[in-house]
């Protein structure tokens, strides 16, 4: 796969040499600005590079150029919260603009349309590694009042982690595992953009990889190769859709198949009826919280009938920011958060064990230091809910229930709650209440 992607884009390298300079210069934004202002006195052609390297070395996942009246700005996003970098004069940026259209087979006389294109970029092999690592940039370039705004979304294979990583609980990774080892049914993972769902599902992909196993999946885009995996990428300028996709993965006796995502009534009823038939189906919705699975597949089309006895399990997650080890500090809990965790705790099943609630309890407090960029926070980790449709709650959803409802259902039925799964980690000293009440909207 990583062969054909050379071949339909443009690619660039980061020298072993830029990139030895970046590891022993870069540890925070502040090195990165300093690096970059050190680049624009050199060869503008080297600017790209070390934007490019430095990015990746901080774990950054997409780069925003966004050009102002003057100048352009410059900002990265670091654990989902974009950060400040430095401002371009105009000639360095249209230089930016030029070379980064050209990686990415773009046109360069057009700039009062959008245009969207992809590149790869080849970075120098670590210790852990044999081969340079190919890492694919997605580019989004958007015209607005004072030029090309441009995004370059950075899909590094390093950031695909196994089911271990997740940051799940104990008990919802025994649940996982054994349900997404069953033969067939459907499994949905919702929550926004940027909430983590493609890792997870790929991650549940890694897991089930065999030779005895076909998995075939259909994405927009394709964001990670997989090897041992079927993947195919929709085309709607050419009529390849995830519905008329599926429809023709179904003809290829597939074992597994993921849909990047159920938007239409055509598709949620496809990959329904493909679970239904003897086939184990991941995909994801975009809903804020696991019982509103059932509602949306609803409010595309699909019927409470043909949903209740598809659907093996329903998730929801987002992501959250690790306090940074070096700068944390643990305070005693005011009176305030003590009430919170003690409501919150009376509501969780009996199998999930938590710390005894005391007036001595000491949690994380974020602090921010060089390291974290003055944040706080370094790293992510995911929180989740999760429930099973299993004979009870398939008669309950073909009552067609409110989401209110259904999620007092599943948590009676014994559901951990999304803030509950933060508050546990806050008393495992990973996070802070305040991230998790950001998170979460509570």
């Amino acid at each position: 796969m990583q062969e054909i992607s050379k071949k339909i884009t443009g690619e660039t390298e980061i020298t072993k040499d830029i990139f030895s300079e970046i590891k022993k210069e870069v540890k925070n934004i502040s090195d990165f600005k300093k690096k970059i202002e050190v680049s624009l006195k050199g060869k503008l052609t080297e600017i790209l590079e070390i934007i490019l390297g430095g990015t990746i070395y901080l774990k950054a996942s997409d780069i925003h150029f966004e050009p102002k009246e003057e100048s352009t700005n410059l900002r990265i996003r670091i654990d989902g919260l974009l950060q400040n970098v430095l401002s371009l004069d105009k000639k360095t940026y249209q230089s930016i603009i030029s070379r980064v259209k050209l990686l990415s087979k773009l046109q360069l006389n057009i700039t009062d349309r959008p245009q969207d294109g992809r590149f790869s970029i080849l970075t120098p092999p670590d210790k852990t590694e044999e081969k340079p690592l190919l890492i694919e940039v997605r580019t989004s370039i958007l015209p607005s009042e004072y030029g090309e705004t441009i995004v370059l979304r950075i899909l590094n294979p390093k950031s695909l982690i196994n089911l271990e990583a997740l940051g799940l609980r104990k008990d919802l990774f025994d649940l996982f595992q054994k349900e997404i080892k069953k033969p067939n049914g459907m499994i949905i993972i919702t929550g926004p953009t940027g909430s983590g769902k493609t890792t997870t599902l790929y991650a549940f992909l890694k897991k089930i990889q065999s030779p005895e196993t076909k998995i075939i999946t259909i994405e927009d885009p394709i964001e990670y190769h997989l090897g041992g995996i079927s993947q195919t990428q929709v085309n709607p300028k050419k009529g390849y859709g995830f519905a008329n996709g599926l429809r023709s993965i179904m003809r290829q006796d597939p074992d597994v198949v993921l849909v990047g995502e159920v938007r239409d009534l055509e598709t949620a009823s496809i990959a329904l009826q493909a679970a239904l038939t003897g086939h184990l189906v991941f995909t994801t919705l975009h809903t804020n919280d696991a019982a509103g699975t059932v509602a949306r597949m609803q409010a595309l089309g699909e019927k409470a009938v043909n949903i209740a006895p598809a659907i093996n399990m329903a998730i929801a997650q987002r992501l959250i920011r690790r306090v940074c080890k070096k700068c944390a500090k643990i305070k005693k809990a005011s009176l305030q958060e003590l009430e919170k965790f003690k409501q919150e705790f009376k509501k969780l099943p009996k199998n999930i064990k938590v710390s005894k609630i005391g007036k001595d309890l000491e949690i994380p407090t974020a602090i921010g230091c060089k390291d974290c960029n003055n944040t706080g926070y370094k790293g992510r980790t995911g929180i989740y809910e999760a429930f099973l449709i299993d004979d009870e709650m398939e008669k309950f959803i073909l009552a067609s229930p409110s989401i209110a409802a259904l999620r007092e259902k599943a948590i009676e039925k014994g559901m951990t709650t999304m803030y509950q799964d933060g508050l546990i980690k806050v008393l495992e000293g990973i996070t802070t209440i305040e991230e998790v009440e950001k998170t979460t909207g509570q």
